[in-house]
């Protein structure tokens, strides 16, 4: 029998003292009835006896101390997880706001997921296509890999997100795939732009959606990628599909997890964010992965915001530490215009070898992206260098490499927003940019494949 409290003590922001509480649980969830009959609901954040500190969802405006009952319900946020959850818009707090009836669940699963033993842990390795050549070629996305996307404010984020949610695929067609995509702390034009363009192309068959808008409490905030997480493990582990994991943006969680932070009191880290910041940001990210035995698998790419373009902000850091490297997105390609605006030679594919390659992509993959590094690192310094030194101190194969680097960024990274390129199609802009330079200089790239692709013309 649920037990009702009128004990409310105090009342802090988000946070509400109830006293006299027996046998409640940390991350219980608690529904406050106020005295108009509404009920507004939390979780269980401290127990000291008799005393329990509860963090409300919906604010506490309105509240009154004396006449608020307060139940203990004895059991977590839970998400009810179906097939049927495909193609529905949610919101960050797992209820529809697509107009459709709630769908019937054929489970209900706590939101914070069960710990995958390492053990069972496959490694990733299948290739990932998101249709984006300088991700493709140059930094892969594999088959149970985390790897975020580093942004900053201005840049385009959302419309990458959107590119990548409408166009990933495993190249095995039979496979079954997904995309649960989560967007947190956005604005209401934000959330416009995703939902039409998820409905419009009709990626949302595939898709399911949880938006969390700016307005809405920072509590909501801090359960969004764990409800799609769930949704993701779900359709993964018990569906056997190929699930994408989309979060964005990571920067507005961790602001929500600070401002909660600061209103508990707790002892302030790097920047006023939590000590534990890492940790939580790990329990998000390393619910991706692959299971032995099971077919199904995750996939994370979450994108954060860079305060300030500050590479160093804990945010950012941290997140390089738990994750498989990162895709950055550049403010000086960006004012060029130049659409992606990704920049390949600070960005890092940890386990690309792992996913590339004769049957997964094509043979010549590695050394072509290897050889393409290389000559757009050696073209970006001679740039520099031209403009310290002046062009007439450059020989011809300098130039020759300052206008591959040119050539490079207009034509490989630069790609229309609705382009969808194949592996194919990305190798083949490749060769043909590397044609530019003579073939002796072509020393990343085995002599078989060169006789192959390089002396091949059409």
């Amino acid at each position: 029998m649920i037990k009702e409290y009128l004990t409310i003590r105090e009342i802090a922001g988000p946070l509400m003292l109830v006293e006299g509480v027996e046998g409640a649980k940390y991350d219980e969830m608690v529904e406050v009835e106020l005295s108009d009959g509404s009920i507004r609901r939390g979780r269980v954040l401290e127990i000291n006896e008799d005393k329990a500190l509860v963090q409300l969802f919906e604010g506490a405006t309105g509240l009154e101390l004396a006449r608020s009952k307060v139940r203990f319900t004895g059991k977590g946020i839970e998400l009810g997880v179906s097939l049927d959850m495909l193609g529905r818009i949610m919101s960050g707090f797992g209820r529809p706001i697509d107009g459709s009836p709630m769908y019937i669940p054929e489970a209900r699963l706590d939101i914070n997921g069960n710990p995958i033993n390492p053990y069972n842990r496959d490694y990733p390795s299948e290739f990932i296509q998101t249709g984006i050549s300088s991700i493709d070629l140059m930094n892969p996305l594999v088959r149970g890999q985390k790897l975020p996307i580093f942004s900053a404010s201005g840049l385009p984020h959302n419309r990458v997100a959107a590119q990548i949610a409408r166009q990933a695929r495993i190249l095995t067609a039979e496979e079954n795939f997904a995309i649960v995509f989560a967007a947190m702390g956005i604005t209401f034009e934000e959330a416009e732009f995703f939902i039409d363009d998820f409905r419009r192309t009709g990626a949302l068959e595939r898709a399911v959606l949880f938006i969390n808008l700016a307005n809405d409490p920072a509590i909501e905030r801090i359960a969004t990628p764990r409800l799609a997480l769930t949704a993701a493990e779900y359709l993964a582990f018990e569906k056997d599909m190929h699930v994408l994991v989309i979060l964005t943006d990571m920067t507005n969680y961790c602001e929500a997890l600070r401002e909660i932070s600061a209103a508990r009191k707790e002892v302030p880290g790097r920047r006023g964010y939590p000590g534990y910041l890492y940790t939580d940001l790990a329990s998000i990210y390393e619910r991706a992965g692959r299971i032995r035995g099971k077919r199904g698998s995750i996939t994370q790419m979450p994108i954060l915001t860079m305060p300030e373009d500050d590479i160093t902000h804990p945010i950012p850091d941290l997140t390089g530490y738990i994750t498989e490297g990162q895709i950055i997105l550049d403010r000086s390609l960006h004012r060029r215009g130049i659409y992606p605006p990704v920049n390949v030679l600070p960005s890092l594919s940890r386990l690309k070898d792992k996913g590339i390659g004769a049957g997964k992509t094509r043979e010549d993959h590695a050394d072509v992206s290897n050889q393409l590094f290389a000559a757009y690192a050696r073209g970006q310094e001679l740039k520099e260098l031209a403009v310290i030194l002046g062009e007439g101190a450059l020989t011809d194969i300098d130039r020759r490499y300052i206008e591959f680097a040119n050539q490079f960024e207009d034509k490989l990274v630069r790609q229309g927003e609705y382009e969808d390129r194949s592996i194919e199609d990305s190798l083949d802009i490749a060769w043909e940019l590397l044609r530019m330079l003579p073939r002796e200089e072509l020393k990343r790239i085995r002599d078989k494949y060169l006789e192959v692709y390089f002396d091949a013309r059409d």
